[in-house]
This record gives C-alpha cells, sequence and structure tokens, in this order.
C-alpha cells in the first residue's frame, strides 16, 4: 500500500518536472531564436540583389534604394526601400524581399518606352500610359516622337501616348511625330509634310483604314478624326 502510494507520488513529481522543464525549453527556445535573429550576426543584412533592371544602373538604384547594411535582415524596412525607389520615374513597378540568410532582394519592373517627348529643349521616353522618363541625349531610332503643346495636360499626353500604340504599323511608317494639343486635338505630321487630324485614340483601326484610303486624294491636310466623315483641304 505504501509503495503504491510513493509510486503514485513520484509519477506526480515527475509529471510536474515534465511540465517545467517544457516551459523553460520553450523560454529557451523563444530565447534563441530572437537573439539569433536581431542580436547575433548570423541573419544579418550584409547584401543587396537587383534584378529587372535595364535602363537604370544598379548603382542608380542602390543609390536611391538606400538598404541599412549591417543590423538584423528582419528589422529592414522594405515598404520604406520600395517607396523610395517608386519616386525613379523609370520604375512602373518593385517588389523588396528579404533573401534569407543575409540579402535583400529589389525586384524591378522599368517603364517600356513607345515614343520619344519633344519638349523643345529636352528628350525623354514616354510609356503607353503617358508616363514621361528617362531623359535621352538623342532620339533613339524606331520609336515616333511626340510633340506637345502649351494646352497639353497629363490627361492629353495619355491620350497622345494611346494614339501612338493604337497606330496601324502602315500608318507608323509614314509619321513624321505625333502633335499633342489637347486630350481631342492630336494631329499626325507625315514625312511628305501633310497633316492628319486624328482626334483621339479612340476608333484607332476604323481612322488607320480611312486615312491609307484619303491619302491617294492629292490634299495637304486630312480629317479623320470623324471616320465615318473624313474631309480633305
Amino acid at each position: 500500500m505504501q509503495r503504491a502510494f510513493a509510486r503514485r507520488q513520484r509519477a506526480r513529481r515527475w509529471l510536474t518536472w515534465r511540465y517545467v522543464l517544457a516551459v523553460v525549453l520553450l523560454v529557451a527556445a523563444v530565447g534563441f531564436g530572437v537573439y539569433a535573429i536581431y542580436f547575433s550576426a548570423w541573419l544579418r543584412a550584409d547584401g543587396v540583389q537587383v534584378v529587372g533592371n535595364a535602363q537604370l544602373s544598379e548603382r542608380q538604384v542602390l543609390a536611391t534604394a538606400e538598404v541599412p547594411l549591417g543590423g538584423p535582415l528582419a528589422t529592414v524596412d522594405l515598404h520604406r526601400i520600395e517607396v523610395r525607389l517608386k519616386s525613379l520615374a523609370t520604375v512602373k513597378s518593385v517588389d523588396v524581399s528579404r533573401t534569407w540568410p543575409h540579402d535583400i532582394r529589389i525586384e524591378i519592373v522599368e517603364r517600356t518606352p513607345v515614343a520619344v517627348l519633344d519638349r523643345g529643349d529636352r528628350l525623354t521616353n514616354l510609356d503607353a500610359s503617358g508616363v514621361a522618363f528617362g531623359r535621352l541625349a538623342k532620339a533613339p531610332a524606331g520609336l515616333p516622337r511626340v510633340k506637345v503643346g502649351p494646352g497639353a495636360d497629363e490627361d492629353a499626353l495619355a491620350e497622345g501616348a494611346a494614339v501612338v500604340v493604337a497606330l496601324d504599323a502602315a500608318v507608323a511608317e509614314l509619321v513624321d511625330f505625333v502633335e499633342v494639343r489637347t486630350v481631342d486635338e492630336i494631329d499626325l505630321h507625315l514625312r511628305d509634310g501633310r497633316l492628319v487630324r486624328w482626334g483621339s485614340a479612340e476608333q484607332a483601326d476604323d481612322k488607320a483604314a480611312v486615312l491609307l484610303e484619303l491619302l491617294n486624294v492629292k490634299a495637304e491636310v486630312y480629317d479623320v478624326s470623324v471616320p465615318g466623315a473624313p474631309t480633305t483641304r
């Protein structure tokens, strides 16, 4: 009887110690994890990987990103790095992530130029949404030029870019530059000096088909802004 009671007592004490040991081990594991992540050199930020950049140099990306190195990788503020990089007009989107155990990865999607924006005193790239970026020393071959009038706002520039994107290849070959005055007043200046009143980017396919037929008529100005009722002058 006494032996059975003693065994039960030992079993209770062992059960209690098992719980205590489990708690101690858990606290130790958590403490070790906190130390490893936030205080040790095992998981500190030592390097930066930059991918996706073609127009921007790696030096430009790193200078703008200002990634803090030498501290815990876990505490690097990824959002702030993304905000800084989005300030670059060439950057369309960016994703910043941690690559354990030591690196920050910066993945950039750059804007794609569809035209050259000619403001008279400077040249820049223009993307399909009408965003100007990347100052140019000279216009690269293969991209149409876009010139803007004094009344052209951001919406007009976006519409001008949409016109460039929508141009039929046969029409694009004839164009010297696209002039954007307002959202609805966009003209095509042809290489032979003739002028096309294009209007907005709407009904681009219809306008292109009408224009190619209309160019057989000798004239100086072709108006296809309303493709159902084109005129020449």
